[in-house]
Parts: C-alpha cells; structure tokens; sequence
C-alpha cells in the first residue's frame, strides 16, 4: 500500500483513469466528466491532476494517446489502454477491492439512526 497520503491520491487517481478509458478510447474532458458521472458526482479531477497523470501514465507505457476529433469537432487527445495498462488495470483493482473490504470489515455496519 502507499507510504503516504500524497502516493494514494496519485495511484487511485491513475487508477480511475486507467478504469475510465479501458471500454474505450477518450479525451481528457471526457476523462474527468465520466469519472464525475459515475461516482455521481463525488469525485471531482481538475484538470491540474488530470493532464500530468495521463503523461506520467504514457511514460510509464500503461496508456497510449492519438489525436482525434472530440464531439465538437475540436482537435483532442485521445488515451487507450496498452496490454500493460491492461494488466496494471487488474492488479490495482484487486488490490483496491482487498483493501475496501478489509474497511468495510473494521468500520462495520452503519449505526441505526433514531
């Protein structure tokens, strides 16, 4: 697991996109909208964090990006998942799914209200 809080911001971060892109290929705007969209609007990227972790992710060769047009015709990166990415995705998951149960087990049931 991360040594410090700055670590687990980064890799769940690099974790939401690698989720995010792997059904398909997407700009960094649609990046950050469908992962407001599906956490239902809990989770916020700016684009500060967004622009710098799909560059750190390309060199580390876990997503790959071709420019395209966006659905307003405007000239955008577009970001895939390679085979690496594929696996990497995988990895951090079930290690992200350990680590929710195991905190689901320590704070247990939610407290009745009444």
């Amino acid at each position: 697991m991360p040594d410090n809080l700055t670590d687990l911001r980064q890799g769940t971060l690099d974790l939401l996109i690698l989720k995010t892109i792997a059904p398909e290929p997407l700009h960094g705007w649609a990046i950050a909208q469908r992962i407001q969209e599906l956490s239902r609007d809990v989770l916020r990227v700016n684009q500060g964090s967004l622009y710098p972790a799909l560059h750190r992710l390309e060199r580390r060769g876990w997503i790959e990006s071709e420019w395209g047009l966006s659905e307003n015709n405007r000239r955008a990166r577009f970001y895939t998942l390679t085979k690496a990415g594929r696996a990497r995705l995988a990895r951090e998951s079930s290690r992200w799914r350990r680590l929710a149960a195991a905190m689901a087990r320590v704070l247990g049931p939610e407290p009745e209200q009444g």
